[in-house]
């Protein structure tokens, strides 16, 4: 019990990340995906935070009588993570909008059916000509 305890932290990301990767394919809406992608990313940001740190350790400034550093590799990966999460999230929003300005919905269903819809319109005129 006190393993599973003990690995709090481990539990939480794979919980996270399941509830990120269950919106991202359970639900249609491309809002709700964007959210599913950033609890998903967060996930990931929180395990590579997790695996960073090292007990007992000190940040890696030389000081007497300190013989374990942590390694700052892992952090510097993560704040360029969250920008780059960041920048794909404003990318996805900015697809959005421009998705509910061309079809008029955000829901996956409904833009499908109007791309069959409209398929099936254009196949119709080039049999007509």
């Amino acid at each position: 019990m006190t393993m599973i305890l003990g690995l709090y932290n481990y539990w939480i990301v794979i919980v996270l990340m399941m509830i990120g990767f269950y919106i991202i394919i359970a639900h249609g809406h491309l809002i709700k995906k964007i959210v599913g992608l950033n609890i998903f990313q967060t996930s990931v940001f929180i395990f590579y935070i997790s695996v960073g740190k090292v007990e007992g350790a000190t940040a890696p400034i030389w000081q007497e009588g300190i013989i374990l550093y942590s390694n700052p590799l892992p952090h510097v990966l993560i704040l360029t993570a969250i920008v780059v999460g960041i920048a794909t999230t404003a990318l996805g929003l900015a697809l959005i909008i421009r998705i509910k300005e061309a079809y008029g919905s955000v829901d996956e269903d409904d833009i499908q059916a109007m791309d069959n819809q409209d398929m099936v319109n254009q196949d119709k005129e080039h049999q007509q000509c």
